[in-house]
């Protein structure tokens, strides 16, 4: 007969599971995927190094598992600032604002994210990561179009270069060394960045007049 958990067992698995990622999230802001080996984690949540491995099979594995759970986490951000707004032109600024802003307050688990050389599992949801964004970004510039907001353009072509000039404009502030502290944005980014996609767009913003 096969083994079966009790549910007791299971809930201490998940718990010791939940305790793990935590663990990583945390190494992550501070030290990047270099810093994310099993054992340094497996110390961090206070688990033996072996008892990793019965959640996750390797290093690759936790990584990937550890960057979904940031992205989700990040996209969840930029929703919840979008949805605070009621404008197309305030809905795509929020777009932008959100994902600069919350990259910059946190820059090594950013850098982490975006550009950090990490296994080519992690480079695969990174091209998901980007596509999320690109997609959260278009829909709203199509919203823009139909309500006549904006000149006539591809919404996921637009999108899908303003994210990609975004996280190119961020490579630089998010490597600095010694990166800023938390709350210690440059204050010019993120409104230059808000700037640019308005122009881009075709849509004048505030410092237009």
């Amino acid at each position: 007969m096969a083994y079966r958990r009790t549910p007791a067992v299971q809930a201490r698995l998940d718990a010791q599971r939940e305790a793990v990622l935590q663990a990583a999230v945390g190494l992550l802001a501070e030290r990047g995927y270099g810093g994310c080996s099993m054992a340094a984690v497996a110390e961090r949540a206070g688990i033996a190094t072996g008892s990793m491995y019965g959640h996750f099979a390797n290093k690759a594995e936790l990584s990937v598992e550890l960057f979904r759970r940031v992205v989700t986490r990040e996209v969840a951000a930029v929703h919840d600032a979008v949805a605070r707004h009621d404008t197309p032109r305030d809905r795509i600024a929020a777009v932008v604002e959100t994902f600069a802003a919350r990259a910059l307050r946190a820059p090594r688990l950013a850098h982490a994210l975006l550009v950090e050389p990490a296994d080519t599992v992690v480079d695969a949801e990174r091209l998901v990561f980007r596509r999320t964004f690109r997609d959260v970004l278009a829909a709203e510039i199509a919203a823009a179009l139909a309500a006549g907001r904006l000149p006539p353009q591809d919404p996921q072509l637009t999108a899908a270069a303003i994210v990609g000039a975004t996280a190119e404009a961020l490579t630089g502030p998010l490597a600095a060394v010694p990166p800023p502290g938390p709350g210690a944005a440059p204050d010019a980014v993120v409104p230059a960045l808000v700037s640019f996609t308005l122009r881009a767009l075709g849509e004048r913003d505030d410092s237009d007049a």
